[in-house]
């Protein structure tokens, strides 16, 4: 059973990152995937966490195994209500207008560019893509090794949309905050328009369960540089690991240590994701 946060959470609170999985015949995996598909791991499942943890809103990101087919993610939204539900998903280059403004009016306001094994959209088309959402008002997600961040931080700064980087910037080599794989970074939070997920700190931690040290120090450094665009998101169901998943509620906790100003905390929970995927005023 799902678990209960320590962290008060306030209402309005977002988990702006997580899959839905459903049926394979219903929803076939791409030929693309690179790993085995959770299909237990369906709404409802979801709908548990999200009442344990005390959130109101969710975005569902298209995940890996479905490529460009975005039938099951825009189903969940469509499923959880576009009150308290946004989509993140993956388009391409060939994508019809019509398509496109189909998604936006069902919830999607991002495009998802995996830039690892299964993705679809290259480095060299990133700018092409950000020109295509960008009069949607849509941004691009990245997840990469950010270890390549000095050298993809020119390219990111001059796509000509919103940016969001998952997993607290996913460097496979966790390195200290003053590295300067983490400072350029910052400097594309500091820009204005680049943001952060506070996400997956254990996907890449050498340090671990339960405080993912290495990983922590660099999420603090990152938020206090840009509090005002980075989002926090549970993850799951944590797709690439199949036993002991971490607790959801300790990593919403986790953000508690990461930043101990409460307005902050607001912020990263409720009001950023607000602006970001353009829910309406959070009322009781």
């Amino acid at each position: 059973m799902p678990t209960t946060p320590r962290l008060p959470v306030p209402f309005g609170a977002t988990d702006c990152h997580m899959h839905i999985y459903g049926p394979a015949d219903r929803y076939p995996v791409a030929p693309s995937n690179p790993s085995p598909v959770p299909f237990a791991y369906d709404l409802e499942a979801y709908r548990r966490v999200k009442a344990a943890l005390g959130l109101s809103r969710t975005v569902v990101v298209q995940p890996t195994a479905y490529g460009d087919d975005n039938a099951c993610t825009m189903d969940a939204v469509a499923a959880l209500g576009l009150d308290a539900a946004r989509a993140v998903v993956v388009v391409t280059l060939d994508t019809p207008e019509a398509e496109l403004a189909r998604l936006h009016a069902a919830g999607a306001r991002g495009a998802r560019c995996f830039m690892l094994k299964g993705g679809i959209i290259p480095w060299e088309k990133l700018h092409e893509m950000g020109a295509r959402v960008a009069p949607l008002g849509w941004h691009l997600q990245l997840q990469f090794d950010g270890g390549e961040m000095p050298e993809r931080e020119a390219l990111i700064r001059a796509l000509p949309c919103q940016v969001v980087i998952d997993h607290v910037g996913r460097f496979h080599d966790p390195v200290p905050p003053e590295a300067p794989q983490v400072q350029a970074l910052k400097r594309l939070l500091e820009a204005g328009h680049v943001w952060m997920k506070a996400s997956s700190p254990y996907g890449v931690s050498r340090s671990g369960p339960p405080g993912y040290a290495d990983v922590s120090a660099i999420a603090r450094a990152l938020i206090a540089a840009a509090p005002e665009r980075v989002v926090w998101g549970s993850n799951w169901p944590h797709p690439n690991i199949f036993e002991n998943k971490p607790d959801e509620a300790r990593l919403l906790d986790l953000l508690g240590e990461w930043v101990a100003d409460e307005a902050v905390r607001q912020a990263v929970l409720v009001t950023n994701s607000a602006r970001l995927y353009e829910f309406g005023a959070a009322t009781p």
